[in-house]
């Protein structure tokens, strides 16, 4: 389905190619996400759910509402991408979390796996903090590039295009959009 005229003129003149997921797609593919992780995990594994950001915090949102165990939630910021539609393949680390890892069951949550090089550079400096366990959990992994450890849970495996919305942007835009497109 095309998107209306009023998200086009939000857009700000770009042209969505196609819609890739719906909303109902995306909150569908969640609920089957949360209820998995549910599952997994337990009261006693002290669940730390940590966001990339900027681009997982609607998805994570959607998720821990679905995941039915006591959580607790923090974020990272980790860049790759700057105003390309490439990843460059150098990731900066722009802010730690909070709260320990040590003894913790840690899911991290991202929006999007492309080339990998961004969990190929966090898993290390998380894991050497002593986490009970250390898992991730991408809505979209496009398998391009080899991962030191692969996620657990995927929500879809996209096309090779440059997917905006639901969190995904490009240059800081259409982050609002409820379903995921293709520009």
């Amino acid at each position: 389905m095309p998107p209306s005229p009023e998200v086009m003129a939000q857009l700000g003149g770009q042209k969505l190619r196609r819609v890739v997921y719906s909303e109902k797609d995306i909150a569908d593919r969640v609920k089957e996400m949360g209820r998995s992780i549910s599952e997994t995990y337990t009261a006693e594994d002290d669940l730390l759910v940590l966001g990339l950001l900027k681009g997982s915090f609607i998805f994570l949102a959607d998720l821990v509402r679905e995941i039915q165990v006591p959580l607790h939630v923090d974020f990272l910021v980790a860049s790759s991408y700057g105003a390309g539609t490439v990843s460059s393949g150098n990731v900066q680390l722009l802010y730690d979390p909070d709260a320990s890892l040590a003894d913790r069951a840690v899911l991290i949550v991202e929006d999007i796996i492309d080339s990998g090089n961004t969990m190929n550079r966090l898993l290390p400096l998380l894991a050497a903090r002593g986490p009970k366990s250390l898992e991730i959990c991408a809505l979209l992994h496009k398998r391009i590039g080899a991962l030191a450890k692969d996620a657990r849970w995927v929500g879809f495996e996209p096309p090779k295009e440059f997917l905006v919305g639901y969190g995904l942007d490009y240059s800081e835009n259409f982050r609002h959009l409820p379903y995921i497109g293709s520009l």
